[in-house]
């Protein structure tokens, strides 16, 4: 199997194959924890190669999920780990603070801004109907032994309503799965991250 992944990844050129090698390896060092008491050779040899230095960093590694506030008129950020992004949730159609002068030098994560929306409470039944979605995706994230999850939080400045729902969300997966979590907030240069517990 890691010849196929390696002849269809480097010489076919289909990094989906490349991508697929960390986990054969988990698999197979999972494989090996039994033995094969038949084929003492190949085991051996096996066991030597997932030890090798140069595959140390596809041991199983911890789910990451990174959380984004963004403003759609700089458009979605990227996906770093190549996974092609996943959840993008649109906060513009909640009432937006912005639109009032008091609101320009605050951002979500400050008590007028929070109160303004918590007391409007559509961002509450906003974050209500995501909640469940995010967790079902960590725990099967976790389950399938998935590394990286990336869920973005959009509004018009960035500022407000996004960053809100970003802060929350964040701290409702660090609290509930304890795994990594990485916040960015993308239009104010802050990132927070929330270690696994």
């Amino acid at each position: 199997m890691l010849g196929a992944y390696g002849f269809r990844g480097y010489f076919e050129k289909k990094p989906h194959f490349i991508q697929s090698v960390p986990f054969a390896l988990d698999n197979l060092r999972e494989l090996l924890k039994e033995g094969f008491d038949e084929y003492p050779y190949m085991c051996n040899l096996l066991k030597k190669m997932t030890d090798l230095k140069q595959f140390a960093d596809s041991r199983k590694r911890g789910l990451e999920v990174r959380v984004y506030s963004f403003a759609y008129k700089k458009g979605i950020p990227d996906d770093a780990s190549g996974n092609g992004g996943g959840y993008v949730f649109d906060c513009r159609a909640i009432n937006n603070p912005g639109k009032y002068e008091r609101y320009n030098n605050v951002t979500g994560l400050d008590e007028p801004v929070i109160k303004f929306l918590e007391d409007d409470g559509e961002i509450v039944t906003f974050l209500n109907a995501i909640y469940p979605l995010v967790d079902q995706h960590v725990k099967r994230y976790m389950e399938r032994n998935f590394t990286n999850l990336m869920i973005s939080f959009g509004c018009t400045g960035g500022q407000h309503r996004s960053v809100y729902a970003a802060q929350h969300v964040a701290e409702h997966i660090s609290k509930k799965f304890g795994v990594k979590v990485s916040l960015i907030h993308r239009e104010q240069n802050l990132e927070q991250e929330f270690r696994k517990q």
